[in-house]
């Protein structure tokens, strides 16, 4: 005799037959071998209580494989004088477009008040869509006055940890306008390293900052690596040849990220100088730009946002 109770039978008829549902279950969502299957029908055999004791344990330890990580989900965003212009619906808004990353570049912070307390907001608004995040703000970069910001890194804490808080590169001071943020990132208790870096203006020479950069992440880094930022140039030009000779790749290619003021004809997008650039320590899954604007009648509400787009790395430890 059998009673049904959530679409599973109990008695002792059906105890075999329903290991064998839960069994079919986890090997459609991929999370068992074929042979665990086997072994899970071979267990079914064995006396009631210790079947018991057994699929209780299997099903405890699907658990434990279902919130483990694979992907991780890097985006990168130069957030227009961050902390100077966003109200509180600003703020909601960018918190939506970010919500799904599990690690967050932030450049142009400003270095008053304004721009800490903004990014406290952001993450404070993250927390409240339904998970847990930390972040870290960079001391103002040794710049001139109307140059020097913050960087800011978020990030969700469930499956990524730190050892300390992140530093500016000091090595490349005298050799960059803004100095990039460097931060140690450790996921499935492997590190990666994150460098957040704006450079300075098209036409201002950033090919010598990327190539002192270069020359730095040649020469000190081991650790699977990510350099993400506004470059203000493309990564199709030869500066960026000696990089990727050495493994690292760029998340997208000619995809425009910067906002025109005004429309042209139905092209809002301007310059393709953003980027995410990994080491071939790490598997990209997806890449691509998070266009927020869609079409020309939204390009005014959305410049209050940045007048950049973000970009973002879907990628796995190899």
């Amino acid at each position: 005799m059998s009673k049904f109770k959530n679409g599973v039978a109990y008695g002792f008829n059906n105890r075999r037959r329903n290991i064998e549902i839960i069994v079919f279950f986890f090997l459609q969502k991929s999370v068992i071998h074929k042979s665990q299957l086997l072994l899970a029908l071979q267990l079914s055999k064995l006396s009631f209580m210790f079947k018991k004791a057994v699929l209780i344990l299997f099903l405890f330890l699907s658990n434990i494989i279902f919130s483990q990580q694979n992907d991780f989900n890097l985006i990168s965003w130069n957030i227009q004088d961050f902390g100077k212009t966003k109200n509180s619906k600003e703020l909601d808004e960018i918190a939506d477009i970010l919500r799904e990353a599990d690690i967050v570049a932030i450049q142009e912070v400003v270095t008053g008040y304004g721009g800490a307390q903004a990014v406290a907001k952001l993450a404070d608004i993250l927390n409240r869509k339904g998970a847990q995040w930390d972040y870290v703000i960079s001391d103002p970069t040794n710049s001139s006055k109307y140059v020097t910001e913050r960087y800011a890194v978020v990030w969700k804490t469930k499956h990524i940890k730190i050892k300390n808080r992140g530093k500016l590169i000091k090595e490349l001071d005298t050799l960059v306008d803004r100095e990039p943020f460097l931060i140690d990132f450790y996921m499935k208790n492997k590190k990666i390293t994150v460098i957040n870096f704006h450079s300075r203006p098209y036409n201002k020479n950033p090919e010598a900052e990327i190539k002192a950069l270069t020359k730095y992440i040649i020469n000190s880094s081991s650790s699977p690596l990510i350099l993400a930022g506004d470059f203000n140039v493309n990564e199709a030009e030869s500066v960026f040849d000696t990089f990727k000779t050495k493994g690292f790749t760029a998340a997208i290619t000619n995809q425009k990220t910067t906002l025109k003021k005004a429309c042209d004809g139905f092209e809002y997008r301007n310059h393709p100088i953003d980027n995410v650039f990994y080491s071939d320590s790490l598997l990209k899954t997806e890449s691509g730009v998070l266009d927020f604007v869609r079409a020309c009648d939204n390009l005014e509400k959305a410049r209050k946002l940045s007048d950049h787009l973000p970009v973002f790395l879907k990628f796995q430890l190899k």
